[in-house]
């Protein structure tokens, strides 16, 4: 399935959730946000939030520094 993911054009897999997406790009253990087309999906929504077809994800991790 053909998504936008942090603004590049990504093949992913059928059926996969926003949390199995985390996974993918390494930032399980990261404090990170999801945003899919536009609307937060909360943590606790994240493994049974699907994505579609089409559809736009970003991703946002924290940085630290100063």
């Amino acid at each position: 399935m053909h998504c936008t993911v942090n603004g590049q054009p990504r093949e992913l897999p059928d059926e996969i959730t926003v949390e199995g997406l985390i996974e993918i790009l390494g930032l399980a253990s990261a404090i990170c946000a999801a945003e899919v087309d536009q609307k937060i999906v909360p943590k606790r929504e994240r493994s049974e939030t699907v994505l579609k077809e089409g559809q736009s994800i970003e991703i946002v991790t924290l940085v630290g520094g100063g």
